[in-house]
């Protein structure tokens, strides 16, 4: 049992934190990302930059908190389909976020390396 719990309350917490970083960088600080990220952006790109990357990482914690919620459904209504479900939209979510933060960086950074 303990080891479901585990499997529910961790897709939860990180997508949670994945959200609040989001919302950090959505908000002009663009301390969590990488310091090759923010040593490249402008002065005055720091803002779009932060809430185009705040949103990808927004978009890819939301599809991670819906896995996670997919798990508690399949737990209590076992219904192994819904995990399925919930791959199926976590991936989608965390492609289209990680796309957004991807072209973020490559318009304010020229690159992602």
């Amino acid at each position: 049992m303990t080891e479901t719990l585990t499997g529910i309350i961790t897709p939860l917490l990180v997508g949670v934190m994945l959200i609040v970083i989001g919302i950090i960088n959505m908000r002009g600080n663009i301390s969590t990302i990488h310091s090759y990220h923010r040593a490249r952006v402008s002065e005055e790109n720091i803002k779009p930059f932060g809430k185009m990357v705040g949103f990808g990482n927004i978009l890819v914690g939301v599809g991670v908190v819906i896995f996670g919620i997919t798990m508690l459904l399949t737990e209590k209504l076992q219904n192994e389909k819904l995990v399925f479900i919930g791959m199926a939209i976590m991936l989608v979510f965390m492609i289209v976020g990680l796309a957004i933060s991807f072209k973020a960086m490559k318009k304010y950074n020229g690159g992602i390396f």
